[in-house]
C-alpha cells in the first residue's frame, strides 16, 4: 500500500500531484494515531491508575489466573496471599484486575 502511494507521489508533470500525495500520507498517519495509538495509551493509563490505587487487603487476580489477597505492596512487587499462610511474591505489573471487576464482568462464573 505504501509502495503504491509512493509511486503516485512521483512527479508526473502536474505541480499539485506531490502535495496531494503528501496530504494522503499525513491523513493515513492521523487515522492510525486516532484509531490505534490513542486508545491504547488511554487503556494503559487506566491500567496504571488501577495498579497505583491497589491497597493492602484488596482481592485481585493476576495475569496468570491466580486469585489472592494483597498482604504487602512495594514499588515493583506485591506479596499476595493465595491461601492460609501461603504467600507469593509477584511483579506488580502482573496484577490483572480486582475481584470487584471479576464479579461485575461475570468472568468468574463457574459452569
Amino acid at each position: 500500500m505504501l509502495y503504491t502511494i509512493l509511486l503516485q507521489a512521483a512527479p508526473s508533470g502536474a505541480g499539485g500531484a506531490g502535495w496531494s500525495s503528501m496530504l494522503m500520507i499525513i491523513l493515513i498517519i492521523a487515522i492510525f494515531y486516532f484509531f490505534m495509538i490513542a486508545p491504547q495509551q488511554k487503556k494503559q493509563k487506566k491500567i496504571n491508575a488501577f495498579r497505583d490505587s491497589l491497597q493492602k487487603g484488596d482481592k485481585v487476580m493476576t495475569a496468570g489466573g491466580i486469585y489472592g489477597r494483597i498482604r504487602e505492596i512495594k514499588d515493583n512487587y506485591v506479596m499476595l496471599e493465595i491461601d492460609n499462610n501461603v504467600t507469593i511474591k509477584i511483579d506488580k505489573n502482573s496484577i490483572y484486575q480486582s475481584m470487584q471487576d471479576v464479579v461485575e464482568t461475570g468472568s468468574d462464573v463457574k459452569k
